[in-house]
């Protein structure tokens, strides 16, 4: 784990992040898949770490989202939740696992916490899975809402496509928010909406926002970590909401192909990398080789 902060941050609570919201100050979620990437984004400062099921793509190389299953989510989510100990973890609940019903998503809802350590699940949809958040929410799991783009249901929207920008579509957003407020979310994150709408949407409600790609109107931001650390060869496509603030690649490439050349030229190990032994034992040794 490293030498411990010499300040260690309070615990993230809900009452903490109501009361950042209510302060209007904004708050800060990324994306961690792993005990790394969990263990450097509680470290520098992040109020919330969601294990979001965009590690089908960039944990486990799947075309999609639709594609992870609760057993994989469960797995990353318990090694995210070994690495944080400040922000507060939400586990994104992946397709499948709650669309039946809401019994089979409180199912899923506990197995999250039980199993994956998480203190609070993600899901997404509106005003239909109102009864789904209803349930969950009344066994006592905090639940983070998710409209605008809902990426799982990316066939049915024709894509990955900005959603909420004409007045009947924004106003569809709208009820949509209102709607999984109502039924008990914590917060709600609002996807590819057009930020004009998506501040309206977050001064109508009294929970607080997370935009990605929805502009900086929203009370709080999320980016998958892999996208703005620059985790990816060059050419790979991210989303236009996604700044890059760094280049993990291009460092990680550079280690690995210096490595490679200082094998083969025999350049690494060096002294300094090796253990020690008397000369007198590698004497003993060298002599004892000989007669085997």
């Amino acid at each position: 784990m490293g030498t411990p902060p010499a300040n260690p941050r309070k615990k993230v609570t809900l009452p903490m992040l109501r009361e950042m919201h209510k302060k209007g100050v904004p708050i800060t979620m990324i994306t961690a898949h792993d005990f790394p990437s969990a263990h450097v984004a509680d470290a520098a400062g992040m109020d919330v770490i969601l294990v979001g099921d965009s590690l089908a793509m960039v944990a486990l190389g799947m075309e999609d989202t639709s594609e992870v299953l609760v057993e994989e989510m469960l797995l990353h989510c318990r090694s995210v939740a070994r690495a944080t100990k400040a922000a507060f973890t939400v586990g994104d609940m992946p397709m499948g696992s709650y669309e039946i019903g809401p019994a089979q998503a409180l199912e899923t809802a506990i197995r999250f916490v039980k199993e994956g350590r998480v203190q609070g699940i993600k899901l997404e949809g509106g005003k239909e899975v109102v009864p789904t958040i209803e349930k969950i929410t009344s066994v006592g799991i905090p639940v983070l809402g998710h409209v605008g783009l809902t990426p799982q249901r990316q066939n049915a929207l024709g894509g990955f496509r900005v959603q909420g920008n004409t007045s009947a579509r924004a106003m569809k957003v709208l009820e949509d928010a209102l709607a999984v407020q109502e039924a008990g979310c914590f917060a709600v994150v609002i996807e590819a909406v057009p930020p004009e709408v998506a501040a309206l949407i977050t001064q109508k409600l009294s929970i607080p926002t997370i935009g990605i790609g929805a502009g900086n109107g929203c009370s709080g931001q999320v980016l998958v970590q892999v996208d703005m650390t620059g985790n990816f060869p060059p050419g790979r496509r991210i989303p236009k909401f996604a700044k890059q603030y760094g280049n993990v690649w291009a460092e990680s490439f550079r280690a690995i192909e210096t490595y490679r050349d200082e094998v083969k030229s025999r350049q690494y190990p060096a002294p300094e990398h090796t253990y020690s032994m008397k000369e007198e034992e590698l004497n003993r040794f060298a002599e004892a080789v000989k007669g085997v």
